[in-house]
């Protein structure tokens, strides 16, 4: 989301390298490359104007022009204020001290107000929450089944009245079934329009005055751009919110809303929406994001999505295998399984530090490639998945025509599995270079004068 902002400033950082000192008018002329790129990473005019305002001001200062190496003072200043505008530290939920904790979300239609209801209660059901959904979208055709879907999925409960059109009552009846049933946290899913109107307000307010939500968190999609800011001002405005849960922050989107909207309502965005699933949920942490957005990465939340996927017992496993060179295909699909849980490349990628955003625009990821990873060895018999050495030409043939692809892809397989293996049974550590050809779906696109080449590298 934010290439094309982490490419500009850092370009607007190459300025001050180098120089031994730094001027008051070297300061000025690398605050107007900051401020367009803010700006035409759709960030909103009066937040570059106070943010450029208040980096010039620090830098200008003996903090920097006195600095031995006044380039990384400058980074580090940026790095603060952009933190700063976003609201310096993760805020968490509301917790009411006397269950059940009431969580109103709202927004526009299609800002995903239904689909994250959901995915918050599942990430709280996995914290060992109790969530029940209330399904208040009375208007919108199929909204209430949607719920019920996204629900069960996550396997929450969906409190609805059948024939009740009155959304402020079922709200209320929400609540009153959870303090019933022992469910410690309800979200309400309110209805949407396409655009503000009073109508909306007056039934949001209404709801809001029934019952008492502890959060009121306004969903917003992060493509809407610099309309995003004036929906939540709005709604703020209106609602008096405590929070945000800023969604499609995956999107090809120039990133303003998520550096603009805490600024303009003062209220701090909470969650992040990171994909379609219903686990691509992320608390925001400002610290982190201003990291990836001036190309420091974010290892932090890469460790936690590991973690979230770590088995012990798996690990432990899988070590003894190791040691005892049992090692099979069936453990390497284990592997590749794990890494898709984590996301996409381009999101692992993205949050690892030092990585080259410019140089990465050449880089395509097959994402099917564990897809087609998982495939062949799906096509193999249990006894060849133990003892892949017993895999002869015919067996390959076999193999590439049930899984759809050709012998080369098969014989690729087996030598990166071999490579993995003895790279395990080495246990090594810190060779990155070793580590090459073991990660499917890498590809460089490079080009040289008119024509393309396409030259593979695997990790």
């Amino acid at each position: 989301m934010f290439q094309g902002l982490t490419e500009k400033l850092t370009a607007a950082f190459k300025s001050f390298r180098g120089k031994g000192k730094i001027t008051e008018k070297d300061v000025k002329a690398g605050m107007r490359e900051i401020r367009l790129a803010l700006l035409e990473a759709d960030v909103n005019y009066k937040v570059v104007k106070d943010f450029v305002n208040n980096i010039t001001e620090r830098a200008v200062g003996a903090e920097v022009l006195e600095s031995l190496v006044p380039s990384q003072q400058i980074v580090k200043i940026v790095n603060e204020e952009l933190t700063a505008l976003m609201g310096t530290t993760h805020a968490k939920l509301a917790v009411s001290p006397k269950p059940p904790t009431v969580i109103m979300l709202c927004g526009l239609q299609g800002a995903g107000k239904t689909t994250h209801c959901a995915k918050l209660a599942g990430l709280l059901k996995k914290d060992g929450k109790r969530p029940l959904l209330v399904a208040c979208d009375v208007y919108r055709p199929a909204a209430i089944k949607q719920l019920e879907v996204v629900g069960e999925q996550v396997g929450v409960p969906v409190f609805k009245i059948e024939g009740n059109n009155n959304p402020v009552a079922i709200a209320a009846a929400g609540v009153e079934y959870a303090q019933k049933n022992d469910l410690n946290t309800v979200f309400i899913d309110t209805a949407g329009r396409l655009e503000i109107d009073e109508i909306l307000m007056k039934e949001l307010r209404d709801i809001k005055d029934s019952v008492h939500p502890h959060e009121i968190l306004l969903v917003v999609d992060a493509m809407l751009g610099q309309d995003a800011v004036n929906v939540a001002e709005t709604f703020n405005n209106q609602l008096d919110i405590s929070g945000v849960i800023l969604t499609k922050l995956d999107g090809d989107t120039r990133g303003g809303a998520a550096l603009s909207v805490r600024y303009v309502t003062q209220k701090p965005i909470k969650y992040v929406g990171v994909g379609e699933k219903l686990d691509a949920i992320e608390p925001f942490h400002p610290d982190r994001m201003a990291s990836r957005i001036l190309g420091m990465g974010d290892v932090l939340s890469l460790i936690e999505k590991a973690e979230q996927q770590y088995d012990a017992k798996k690990a432990a496993e899988l070590e003894e295998k190791i040691r005892a060179s049992e090692f099979t295909l069936d453990d390497f699909m284990d592997q590749f399984r794990q890494i898709k849980n984590l996301g996409s490349m381009e999101q692992i990628m993205g949050m690892l530090p030092g990585m080259n955003t410019a140089a990465m625009k050449d880089v395509k990821f097959d994402e099917r490639a564990l897809d087609r990873t998982e495939a062949i060895i799906k096509s193999m018999t249990p006894l060849e998945r133990r003892k892949p050495n017993i895999i002869d030409m015919s067996r390959k043939r076999r193999i590439a025509l049930g899984s759809g692809n050709s012998v080369d892809d098969v014989n690729r397989l087996l030598k990166q599995f071999e490579q993995i293996k003895k790279l395990m049974k080495q246990m090594t550590g810190g060779n990155m270079g070793a580590m090459q050809g073991m990660m499917p779906g890498f590809n460089r696109s490079k080009s040289r004068g008119k024509s393309k080449n396409r030259r593979r590298f695997r990790r």
